[in-house]
């Protein structure tokens, strides 16, 4: 009994081996080996039986031999019986295979076999297309073949093309003057193209290397030997100037030369004709003269154009201007050659003289080095118009300007906007500027560059008005509290149409436009005063009927230390009669506006309206435009100081 447990126990452990594989592989893996393990146990039985009948003949003995066998055997079948039983269990309970996954597995398998069978063709197929190849290009020619009388038979393409080659030796070269250049192998193209035809098809027995067709591949070489010896005539023309006599120097025309490039290139393709590759071709270089003699430039040479503009009687800002004019007086441009104002003129600083006078700087009139330049710059730019050269720089001021029509202004500043021209003449042309009794004057000095009866001019015409910024309202205790008094009316901007007008003999060619430009207005400034102290300015006469608290009157030009506020408080402290806010201006360009006042007049008084703060004036850059107010210095000028204002800083 316990040999049947034991077996039994076995066959339970097999049973659950099996049941517990999801796998159908493993399933009939398992199968298989339990019907192994069966057969060899019959097998055994069997054996025992045999063993134990043959005994069972002999003796007593056999007889306990087959008794054993017997017992065996009763065991085995008894196991066999079991393991049978258990077979049959286990085929009720085995889970069904997932065929789902199968089919998917297997899927996947025949498209990995399909891409690696196409990749192995595609790779078999470039070889064989390389091999094709290359054995096109290293077959050897078994067929008889010449090329002018050159035999390529048995050699591959790249030899042959070697042989070809090293028999038509190129080394053809251009010289003149016992210079020699060069020229490039143009036969090369040519045996290749032969090569090919050779090579690729059924060859032929006799071939000639062809020359023609390399008409543009001459004209190359012909145009790469005229730019290393050609050279320009140079007319007679002005140099330089001399100052200390305030005239332009000549300088003597000189010859130029040129390669006669269509004889260069008869000669070139008749060398290649000849299939002479070794020809040694001499060049013809010819003498250019000048158009213009120095004789004859003496007389053609003339000021072409003039611009004048008129300065203020700022002194600080006439010498700025002056200074300038004087920076760029005598200046020579050659043909080509570009005018950068900003390099020309350099740094405006007190070393070179130049002084602190009003200009623009983001919307504000500030003290600065070199105030004014901007006016030679606008003058230099109208006269470059009028003489027909091209600018190719040029910046409207921010705000108008009133030495010249708005639009046809040129504004500058170190480090920022620039004005720039170029020569665009056949010959060089000379600058002459001066400032002289409140005049700025530019002239451009050169031969004619317009046709005869041809001028050139510019016509600015305004476009709209741009409605002014809001009020800048500055605290100024020197206004009685409750009123306001405007102390600039402030200024529209607007927006204008510059057109260049062509005429001839009088008449208008055209009348294009050529730029707009638009500039922006000034803020009315307002005093106001909002402490409730008023603090009269010496001289300012008090409103009839005004008091002190003890009754006694104030005499004229006293301050008035306790003068009730508004809502009838006393101030603490008096204020000193000498504290005062000087005048706000909103020039134009500075030194050169218009006395700006409101519609009651200057100073009026005009009821108290609700305080508003409101940005400064805008601006980006250092301009010269807008109205200006009168100073000390004399009509015209602008003389800013600096006040405080809601906004912070005044100017």
């Amino acid at each position: 009994m316990d040999e049947l447990s034991r077996r039994s126990r076995a066959a339970g452990s097999q049973q659950r081996a099996v049941r517990s594989s999801s796998e159908f592989s493993r399933t009939l893996s398992g199968g298989n080996r339990t019907s192994q393990g069966t057969s060899r146990r019959s097998t055994s039985s069997s054996g025992s039986r045999a063993r134990g009948t043959s005994s069972g003949k002999g003796s007593g003995t056999a007889y306990r031999g087959s008794s054993r066998s017997s017992s065996s055997y009763s065991s085995g079948s008894y196991s066999r019986r079991s393991s049978s039983s258990g077979r049959g269990g286990n085929r009720r309970r085995k889970p069904t295979p997932n065929y789902l996954w199968i089919a998917i597995v297997g899927v996947v398998l025949i498209i990995a076999i399909a891409i690696a069978v196409f990749a192995f063709r595609n790779r078999s197929s470039e070889a064989e297309e390389t091999q094709e190849i290359t054995s096109a290009a290293e077959t050897e020619l078994q067929k008889e073949v010449k090329v002018d009388n050159i035999t390529i038979t048995g050699l591959s393409r790249e030899a042959a093309r070697e042989k070809i080659l090293e028999q038509y030796h190129w080394d053809m070269t251009v010289s003149w003057n016992g210079e020699t250049i060069a020229l490039t192998n143009l036969m090369e193209t040519k045996v290749d193209e032969l090569l090919a035809e050779i090579y690729q098809g059924e060859p032929k027995e006799s071939y000639t290397l062809d020359t023609s067709g390399l008409e543009e591949a001459v004209a190359a070489e012909v145009t790469a030997v005229a730019a290393q010896w050609d050279k320009a005539a140079k007319n007679g023309s002005i140099s330089s100037f001399d100052a200390s006599a305030g005239k332009f120097v000549f300088a003597g025309a000189e010859n130029g030369q040129a390669v006669n490039q269509e004889k260069l290139a008869k000669d070139i393709q008749s060398a290649l004709d000849s299939k002479d590759f070794d020809a040694v071709i001499e060049a013809e270089v010819e003498t250019v003269e000048p158009e213009i003699t120095e004789a004859e430039a003496r007389e053609k040479y003339k000021t072409v154009s003039t611009y004048t503009t008129k300065t203020t009687a700022n002194s600080k800002r006439n010498t700025n201007v002056r200074l300038a004019c004087e920076a760029i007086d005598g200046i020579v441009l050659q043909p080509g050659e570009s005018f950068s104002f900003n390099d020309r003129v350099g740094e405006r600083t007190e070393a070179k003289g130049y002084q602190s006078a009003a200009a623009y700087s983001n919307g504000e009139v500030v003290q600065e080095i070199g105030g004014g330049v901007c006016q030679v710059s606008t003058t230099l730019y109208n006269a470059v118009v009028r003489a027909g050269l091209k600018t190719t720089v040029r910046r409207s001021h921010t705000f108008e300007p009133s030495y010249v029509t708005p639009g046809m202004d040129a504004t500058v500043s170190w480090g920022g906007p620039d004005y720039e021209f170029v020569n665009n003449s056949s010959a060089g042309i000379g600058i002459r500027a001066s400032y002289s009794n409140q005049t700025c004057t530019v002239s451009i000095y050169a031969i004619p560059i317009l046709e005869d009866g041809v001028k050139y001019d510019l016509k600015s015409t305004k476009v709209k008005d741009i409605d002014p910024p809001a009020p800048t309202y500055v605290e100024d205790q020197s206004v009685q509290p409750g009123t306001e008094v405007v102390d600039s009316a402030g200024s529209s901007g607007s927006q204008w149409e510059v057109r260049l007008v062509i005429t001839k003999d009088g008449e208008t060619v055209s009348d294009d436009i050529d730029h707009t430009s638009t500039y922006k207005g000034h803020a009315p400034v307002v005093k106001r005063n909002t402490s409730g102290v008023w603090v009269p300015l010496p001289g300012q006469t008090l409103p009839d009927g005004q008091t002190l608290p003890d009754g006694q009157t104030l005499p004229d030009g006293q301050t008035v230390p306790g003068i009730a506020s508004s809502d009838g408080s006393l101030p603490s402290e008096s204020s000193n009669a000498e504290s005062s806010s000087a005048e706000t201006t909103a020039a134009s360009e500075p030194g050169a506006g218009q006395t700006g006042a409101s519609p009651e007049g200057p100073g009026a008084v005009i009821p108290t309206a609700p305080a508003q703060t409101a940005p400064a004036a805008p601006g980006t850059e250092t301009t010269a435009a807008g109205p200006g107010v009168s100073s000390p210095e004399g009509p015209g000028s602008v003389a800013p100081s600096p006040v405080t204002s809601t906004n912070g800083p005044g100017v």
